[in-house]
């Protein structure tokens, strides 16, 4: 039962019951949760007070992991605003298009990330118009808009941030990438708090917890799975600037954090192949945590053999479910599942390919989730939400999974997926997003984006191209440069180019994928072999 708080409510109430407390630590700051959510208060009245922003708008974010990341999102809770949760790597294209989808008029970007991209993003869709108000963390004022430091200043005398309703949405959560119909999560107040709470349970968070996270915080993952569980929890939240495994081991070694709440098998197998894991003190970790893909057992094996950590796994979505390995797991569920779900309110369908009956367990299906945080449809996508909805609100995944009952309990895990997504590392490449774009190219007739193995990230795309007559073979190099000026994110780039006369069809006539992928992996293995 739902008790009428808001998500912002909840973060203070928490922040003052744990108020001396360490909530974060960067490499820059450590901030109690007094400090924190004081800076926080001083943005949000800042936003209200020092922008024509009112309570209910959106409010698009491209940032890093830095502490002003952090308080520029709990400050826009505050006001009552909408945090869009985009990715620093995004481009020209996919904030134009979101922005637009969900009536942005304001966005805050971190000056210093990176190259600079984040500002050159913000500063062509400003030009244009699309994004009138741009607030600079860490960096100079675009045209009259004021900055991440001016909102503080002004924050400090203005009046107090109205109450939030907690029926309204909360923010909005991206679903893996974009297409050219954006597919945004708008995650509501109450539920998105049970999403954390119900995290924090199952993994016994606590005020002893110290959370090391290295991914892009923005996402959905860094929100639900670290910053507010933590919060909720009194809990430490570690907030590493880049995923570099060197400065991962001098933070585990400096902070001693406890959890490690969502590791790429990337990450897992770069740890492994750094020499000074052998002997970094990596004592203080009970629960690293994979998620993003399975992990070979090999690795699981390693993880448990060279460093002494028990790995746990992990599966969730921005559209809401988590599972984690439960407490007290053997190797065989820790092993070969992604583990239950973390609420006792979530229900989970392994569903016949293209309908609706639950398969029994043991037999490969989709799998459907329904439950407390579990959106029931995209935000302003009707057609979309009737196929990805079954009739009685299950949302339907895309991936195939297997339920498994071991020692009583119901566990899952998940066999490859019916959606055309590559998983690149944590990152998913929407294969017709990327098509469409290579589509302009002026000499591209027709393409075709699909998976290839990869040991470390997992997949990374490869595109197929059929090229007009009498014209040159586009390379990685060129066709990168192409999809970078049309504004796309460098992750979805082709790492591989393979330019062929014709495709090969399905029995039904249309392209078929599934050869396109096993030529490229066939082609992997002979150049392995060579």
């Amino acid at each position: 039962m739902w008790r009428g708080a808001s998500l912002p409510g909840e973060l203070l109430a928490a922040a003052g019951v744990f108020a001396e407390r360490t909530a974060l630590i960067t490499p820059e700051v450590r901030w109690t949760y007094a400090e924190l959510f004081g800076r926080a208060d001083r943005f949000a009245r800042g936003l209200l007070a020092g922008t024509d922003l009112a309570p209910g708008e959106p409010i698009m974010f491209q940032m890093g992991n830095v502490a002003e990341t952090v308080v520029a999102y709990l400050g826009a809770l505050i006001a009552g605003l909408r945090p869009v949760c985009t990715l620093p790597q995004h481009g020209v294209r996919e904030i134009g298009l979101l922005a637009e989808h969900v009536g942005a008029r304001a966005t805050v970007v971190q000056g210093d990330h990176g190259k600079g991209e984040t500002l050159a993003v913000a500063a062509a869709l400003h030009a244009d118009g699309a994004l009138p108000i741009v607030i600079v963390a860490r960096g100079t004022a675009i045209g009259e808009s004021p900055t991440y430091e001016d909102l503080l200043v002004v924050g400090a005398s203005a009046p107090e941030a109205p109450a939030v309703d907690p029926e309204q949405i909360a923010l909005f959560q991206l679903s893996g990438g974009t297409t050219g119909l954006p597919k945004v999560a708008a995650r509501l107040h109450e539920e998105y708090v049970h999403n954390a709470r119900a995290w924090a349970r199952a993994l016994r968070w606590g005020t002893e917890t110290r959370i090391l996270y290295p991914l892009p915080v923005m996402h959905n993952a860094g929100i639900a799975l670290a910053v507010q569980p933590a919060l909720l929890s009194g809990a430490t939240v570690v907030l590493a600037p880049t995923p570099r495994i060197p400065e991962l081991l001098d933070l585990i070694e400096a902070e001693r954090p406890t959890v490690l709440p969502l590791m790429p098998p990337a990450l897992v197998v770069r740890l492994l192949e750094e020499p000074r894991s052998a002997t970094a003190d990596l004592s203080s970790i009970v629960d690293l945590i994979v998620g993003g893909q399975a992990l070979p057992e090999e690795v699981s094996e390693r993880l448990r053999d060279e460093l002494g950590i028990p790995v746990r796994q992990m599966f969730g979505m921005a559209e809401g479910m988590f599972l984690v390995t439960p407490d007290g797991s053997g190797e065989d569920v820790r092993h070969h599942s992604v583990g239950a779900p973390v609420s006792p309110a979530d229900e989970v369908r392994i569903a016949e390919i293209g309908g609706d009956a639950e398969v029994p367990a043991g037999e490969i299906g989709e799998f459907c989730a329904r439950g407390p945080y579990t959106i029931r449809g995209y935000y302003r996508a009707e057609q979309h939400n009737r196929d990805a909805f079954s009739a009685d609100g299950f949302y339907r995944t895309g991936d195939l999974a297997r339920a498994h009952v071991i020692d009583g309990v119901t566990v899952y895990s998940i066999e490859g997926r019916i959606k055309d997504v590559i998983n690149r590392g944590v990152e998913k490449i929407h294969a017709e997003e990327v098509e469409e774009v290579l589509l302009r190219h002026p000499d591209i007739v027709s393409a075709a984006l699909v998976a290839m193995p990869d040991p470390v990230l997992g997949e990374k795309a490869c595109a197929y191209l059929i090229v007009e007559d009498g014209h040159p073979a586009p390379t990685v190099a060129t066709i990168g440069e192409f999809l970078t000026a049309q504004g796309l994110a460098g992750y979805k780039r082709p790492e591989r180019i393979e330019v062929v006369d014709q495709f090969p069809l399905s029995n039904v006539g249309k392209v078929s994928k599934k050869d396109l992928r096993e030529r490229v992996a066939e082609a992997l293995r002979a150049e392995s072999a060579r």
